[in-house]
């Protein structure tokens, strides 16, 4: 059974002409049997009128779907034929229903308008050409409205089929353009989640490498004078080290696929609480500085926290980078009622304001341009640059809530 629905769908003009031809033999015996039952089939009283009519009106069932428009100009074609030359009715005047179904579901407009039209006007005409003899006004009357409620529920059928195919073809096409809009959307989040990453990175690397060269250059120059120094130095080396690696190891941890380990491997991200931990690092690697915090603390959104914590984890790296000898910073944090602010200030010789933009001599960080994708993440402004007396400055708010 499935073989013969998948073969009747690709071949719809095979079966319409096995329709045509069983028409065709149904139209042949009822010609006949009028004929022997001494019935007129045609003005002329002539086989050669009503063999034509019939052949062409089978012919509008066999290429109904390949040609819907033109096979619905002959059908009219020959109903007038019919009606002018008395050619009685036979079952191939079936067609008429056929086409102006075919033509309203799959037609052009123009030729369902047609269809119509001449649908509710043939019951009327034939009812004029050929009257009831035998039956009154009203029965001719309901006799021409039975006749006509047919073509009018054909022609019906086959609009609703074309609004129906019409609309399945829209939620196709709306689902085929939400699936290309899924797609885009995610190509976008795995590259957000890249640059993110890659944010991170910067940072946890810039940071920490930072304070482990400084830590080894310190203990090679005290090396031999000072070896309890020394050893201090290259502690905090293999602490910041492991910092380091925990911190990459979470954040490479989210580019596999299928792994969630929950043995607490993966050290969480940082936070404000972090901060004093980070400047205590920064001092301990011989950076002095100052830190306050102002306001009452409280929890915040943690893309909040992290912000923060990056940007200051940024601005020390860039001063312990760029400031020069003797450089010295200042962090403040200040708990607003609807915000957290954030002023680092170091009092170093500061390098030009380009390097900072680019994230480095090397020109190959994020520097300040993370910083603002950081800040604009979170609805937030930065304002960063040269302090009128020398150093540098960033000031930072960060909103509770997004900008909208």
């Amino acid at each position: 059974m499935q073989r013969l629905y998948d073969f009747i769908r690709r071949h719809p003009t095979w079966v319409d002409s096995f329709w045509a031809v069983f028409l065709f033999g149904i139209s042949a015996v009822t010609v006949a049997v009028r004929e022997e039952a001494g019935q007129d089939l045609s003005g002329t009283d002539s086989e050669a009128v009503i063999i034509p009519v019939v052949l062409l009106l089978c012919l509008v069932i066999a290429l109904r779907r390949r040609m819907p428009e033109k096979m619905l100009l002959l059908a009219i074609g020959v109903g007038l034929a019919q009606l002018v030359l008395n050619v009685a009715t036979t079952p191939a005047n079936f067609a008429f229903l056929v086409i102006t179904y075919t033509v309203a579901a799959t037609g052009a407009r123009w030729s369902s308008r047609l269809a119509l039209g001449a649908g509710l006007c043939a019951a009327p005409l034939a009812q004029m050409r050929w009257p009831e003899k035998d039956s009154s006004v009203i029965g001719n009357v309901a006799l021409v409205i039975f006749l006509t409620v047919p073509f009018a529920l054909a022609w019906v059928l086959g609009d609703s089929i074309r609004t129906r195919r019409a609309y399945y073809e829209q939620l196709e096409e709306r689902a085929t353009r939400l699936e290309k809009e899924r797609e885009a959307q995610a190509k976008v989040a795995v590259a957000a989640e890249r640059a993110r990453i890659a944010r991170e990175l910067h940072d946890v690397v810039a940071h920490n490498v930072s304070v482990m060269v400084v830590q080894a250059d310190g203990a090679a120059y005290v090396l031999d004078a000072a070896p309890d120094q020394a050893k201090k130095a290259l502690e905090t080396i293999s602490s910041t080290g492991r910092q380091a690696l925990a911190e990459m190891r979470r954040l490479l941890g989210v580019l596999r696929t299928g792994e969630h380990q929950e043995g607490g491997e993966y050290v969480p991200q940082p936070d404000v609480e972090q901060i004093d931990e980070l400047i205590q690092q920064c001092r301990t690697s011989g950076l002095p500085v100052d830190f306050k915090v102002e306001g009452t603390p409280r929890p915040l959104p943690s893309g909040v926290e992290l912000t923060a914590y990056r940007i200051v984890q940024e601005a020390l790296t860039n001063t312990r980078k760029h400031g020069g000898p003797n450089a010295g910073a200042s962090v403040r944090l200040v708990y607003f009622d609807d915000g957290l602010g954030l002023l680092v200030e170091d009092d170093g010789t500061g390098a030009p304001h380009e390097l900072y933009e680019e994230g480095g001599a090397d020109g190959q960080g994020h520097g300040l341009i993370g910083m603002r994708e950081r800040v604009g993440m979170v609805g937030g402004t930065l304002d960063a640059g040269p302090r009128p007396g020398g150093g540098f400055r960033i000031s930072a708010l960060l909103p509770l809530k997004p900008a909208h």
